[in-house]
């Protein structure tokens, strides 16, 4: 019987060119049937255009009509043209894997479980961290002109490679991460760069951490230098990179209480201030103009690093229950990022002008007609917030390790995870959680080495952001774009290219300033 002029009604699936009444699974509504003519394709049922029994065929098959009462049956048909057909609303038929093949326009939608206000909040939580303490510098590098191009190109540029990253991620249902996509992009060979790039931004910003913990607290208590409260630090850091992920997960309200309070008193030193220096009202002296190419690159590394977040973009860009609205929200993110940032560079600028810190926060607590309380109080939180998010920030970096140095091994499927998060703690220790715990306590000695050997402050933001927030940020998305859909547009070639120089210019300027 040829079955190929059947077609389902609107909404249903479609109808396979195979034989329908070759498959040995029954539709839930009709057994099965045989010695009928083909269909006439002309009528109008929704299912079947036209249908013949015979009542002797299958004497113990009973038709099944739940919409029909029970003392309602199919008579006897003994010609085409005597059908008797009841008055059915369209049924939806259920699919079977032998006889209706999968329908390319009713796939489900993958959505998670965050609206658009909360990945919008988790957005802009990324964006602002630790690099708004630097934003008066970068204006003081660059002068008035340069320092609000700049940062308004990075933003946008930013803004516009995150939606790359969203609909790459958004296209292929199998892409979690942003290592999927560079394994899509560039080839397998290509995960190990991208882990390792991973890493280098990771253990930066843990270096960053433990020296801004200790800048601050110098600041407060100034009977031990800098580099000692580093070494004392030790004895708080060390345990905590043992601690679980669902304790270290809470920590990340202490960043966010921490910048907003920062922004906080800020603006109100500046404004409660009649004199300078650091008072809006009587501003320092300031520069439109770039001093000199070195700062200039200085300032391309520490501008760039506050808008260095997409490594988590295609985990927000998965996570929405309407993943349509991404470039909306990602939208108001980058607007509210970069004017909080501008609001922050420009007021730290006119504050302190050319002597302004390579942190902010250092010049409040030193400068006097401020708030002691309140600026005491937001110094304590930058001491205590490093501290807090220094284990959250090397978790994922001491997992990589683990798998590039083959102490741990990537986990193959769903089940896995689970196991091992379900793994009793208190477990024997293997030779691999040995040697897994030692790791962890390696990289926190070496994050706080570095931070002794380099204590600039600056020079470490702006490698950060020279290095890797160019790479990850700028260069990485763009360069997937282009290997995934074979074009270069004039406007991806030119941003391509001028991220290079940026990218390059800022690493040769941080290591000539370390």
């Amino acid at each position: 019987m040829d079955w190929d002029g059947l077609s389902a009604s609107p909404g249903s699936f479609q109808t396979p060119s195979t034989p329908f009444l070759a498959s040995t699974h029954h539709s839930p509504f009709i057994g099965p049937v045989s010695g009928s003519p083909p269909p006439n394709v002309d009528e109008e049922t929704p299912l079947l255009r036209r249908v013949s029994f015979s009542a002797d065929a299958h004497p113990h098959h009973n038709l099944r009509r739940p919409e029909l009462p029970r003392t309602q049956h199919l008579g006897t048909v003994h010609s085409s043209d005597e059908v008797r057909r009841p008055v059915l609303r369209p049924v939806i038929r259920r699919a079977s894997s032998g006889s209706i093949a999968p329908s390319t326009t009713s796939q489900p939608k993958i959505a998670g479980m965050s609206t658009f206000g909360q990945t919008l909040f988790n957005s802009i939580a990324i964006l602002l961290g630790i690099g708004m303490l630097s934003e008066p510098l970068a204006f003081s590098y660059a002068g008035w002109t340069a320092g609000t191009i700049l940062i308004v190109f990075y933003g946008f540029i930013s803004c516009y490679t995150a939606k790359l990253l969203a609909r790459i991620i958004l296209s292929d249902p199998r892409l979690r991460s942003y290592t999927d996509i560079g394994r899509k992009a560039f080839g397998p060979r290509s995960t190990l760069f991208i882990s390792s790039l991973f890493c280098l931004e990771l253990f930066s910003v843990s270096v960053i951490l433990v020296t801004l913990y200790a800048d601050s607290i110098h600041s407060l208590l100034p009977h031990f230098s800098s580099n000692t409260y580093k070494l004392w630090g030790l004895l708080i850091l060390v345990p905590t990179v043992f601690l679980p992920l669902s304790l270290l997960s809470y920590t990340s309200v202490l960043g966010i209480l921490s910048t907003v309070l920062m922004i906080i008193v800020i603006l109100v030193d500046g404004v409660s201030k009649r004199d300078a220096p650091g008072s809006l009202w009587s501003p320092a002296e300031t520069s439109f103009g770039v001093e000199s190419a070195n700062n200039l690159g200085l300032a391309f590394g520490l501008f760039m690093a506050g808008f260095s977040g997409h490594a988590v973009i295609p985990s927000l860009a998965r996570d929405m229950q309407d993943p349509s609205q991404f470039d909306k929200m990602i939208d108001w993110a980058f607007v509210i990022a970069t004017f909080i940032y501008g609001l922050i560079g420009y007021a730290g600028y006119l504050m302190f002008g050319a002597n302004v810190s390579e942190e902010i926060s250092m010049d409040l607590l030193r400068t006097p007609g401020y708030s002691p309380i309140l600026n005491q109080a937001a110094l304590w939180m930058l001491v205590i917030s490093p501290l807090s998010k220094f284990a959250l920030t090397t978790q994922p970096l001491n997992a990589t390790i683990s798998i590039l140095l083959g102490i741990d091994v990537l986990p193959s499927s769903h089940e896995d995870v689970a196991k091992r998060l379900t793994t009793p703690q208190g477990a024997l220790m293997s030779r691999k959680r040995i040697l897994g715990n030692i790791q962890r306590v390696v990289v926190t000695l070496l994050a706080v080495g570095v931070s002794v050997a380099v204590p600039d402050f600056s020079a470490v933001m702006s490698f950060l952001g020279s290095v890797s927030a160019f790479l990850i940020c700028v260069i990485g998305p763009l360069a997937a774009n282009i290997a995934l859909t074979g074009k270069c547009s004039l406007f991806d070639g030119m941003v391509l290219v001028s991220a290079t120089i940026m990218g390059v210019w800022g690493t040769c300027a941080a290591f000539r300033s370390a």
